[in-house]
Formats: structure tokens, C-alpha cells, sequence
């Protein structure tokens, strides 16, 4: 009798449990139809969409040494671009030697030039001092640096020019200099 009884009690439970199951199951919330669509749209613009960003976020990457050399005023930032633009071609092989060129200090250069900077640097810092945008420190350590390099027979022709353009409005800095250096002495006394 207990053999019947468990015998039914399981029947029942399956069928409880067959009638709680759905009949038909759905594993999305959209239709069949709609479901095919979106996974068509969504593998197009993964195969065109992925790699482009990936291509893009590679020479975003591969152009950051580039980018920091020309920041800061690197002499030699022209070859390290040029090294950053064969590290495209290489696929990244040559990149860290680019990364590291691009933070040393260039020792030799300045022994060879005068100067660790870009002749851009010196361009637009007389660019600066004309406008009047310098402090008379930041003035009077351009005439040194220029100065320096002309010295040494090295200066390129961009850098020349610049240097001839400040030499030219010397007066009118240097006019104004004394002007300001009385007043600030006698605030200090």
C-alpha cells in the first residue's frame, strides 16, 4: 500500500511539474524573426566596427613617444617620429626604443649644438618674447641660450631668424626692463 501511495505522490509531482514547465520555450525576449536581424546588424558592425577601433587605438598608442618628444622640446623629435612611424610598420617592435629616445636627454646633442631643445622651442619663444608674454628671467635666459648657440657657429637659419628678430627688439625689452626693475627694488626696500 505505501509502495502505491509514494507511486502516485510521484506521478502527481511530475505532473505539477510538467504543467508548470511552459510549452513552448522562448530564449529572448524578441521575436525569431527580429532576433535574426539584430544578431546580423550586430556581427556586421562587430567585423567592421572592432577592427577600425583596434587599428586606430594601435597608432594612438604607437604616435604617444611622438607626442611627449614634441611636449618637451626634444632636439631629435623628428626622428623619433619617423622611428614611431616604422614601429607601424614593424607592428610595435620598435615602439619601446621610440618610448625611451623620447624621455633621455640628449647629452651629445647639446655638446654638438649648444642646446637640448628643438629649434621650434627657440621660434616660439621669441614669438613669446615679442608679444611681451616673458618674464625678464625668462627673457634674459633666451639672449643667454641664444646667445650660447651663436657663439658656437651652430644655429640653424629658422633659429637665426629668431634670434635676430629679438636681437631687433632688444631696445624695446630691454627699455622696458629697467622701468620695472626700480620699482619692484623700491617695494622691496
Amino acid at each position: 500500500m505505501q509502495t502505491a501511495a509514494r507511486a502516485r505522490r510521484l506521478a502527481a509531482t511530475f505532473v505539477v511539474a510538467a504543467l508548470a514547465l511552459p510549452s513552448v520555450a522562448h530564449a529572448s525576449f524578441l521575436p525569431h524573426e527580429a532576433m535574426d536581424s539584430a544578431a546580423t546588424y550586430l556581427a556586421w558592425f562587430i567585423l567592421i566596427a572592432v577592427p577600425i577601433a583596434g587599428i586606430v587605438l594601435f597608432w594612438l598608442v604607437h604616435i604617444l613617444p611622438e607626442k611627449f618628444a614634441e611636449k618637451r622640446h626634444h632636439p631629435q623629435r623628428d626622428a623619433i617620429q619617423t622611428l614611431c612611424l616604422l614601429s607601424l610598420l614593424f607592428g610595435g617592435l620598435l615602439w619601446p626604443i621610440a618610448w625611451l629616445w623620447a624621455f633621455t636627454k640628449p647629452v651629445s646633442y647639446r655638446l654638438a649644438y649648444g642646446t637640448d631643445k628643438h629649434d621650434d622651442y627657440f621660434v616660439h619663444m621669441t614669438e613669446r618674447a615679442l608679444a611681451g608674454e616673458l618674464s625678464e628671467a625668462e627673457l634674459r635666459h633666451l639672449h643667454d641660450e641664444l646667445d650660447a648657440i651663436a657663439s658656437r657657429g651652430s644655429m640653424a637659419p629658422t633659429v637665426r631668424e629668431a634670434h635676430t628678430r629679438l636681437e631687433r627688439a632688444a631696445p624695446a625689452t630691454t627699455a622696458a626692463a629697467p622701468a620695472a626693475e626700480p620699482a619692484s627694488a623700491r617695494g622691496a626696500a
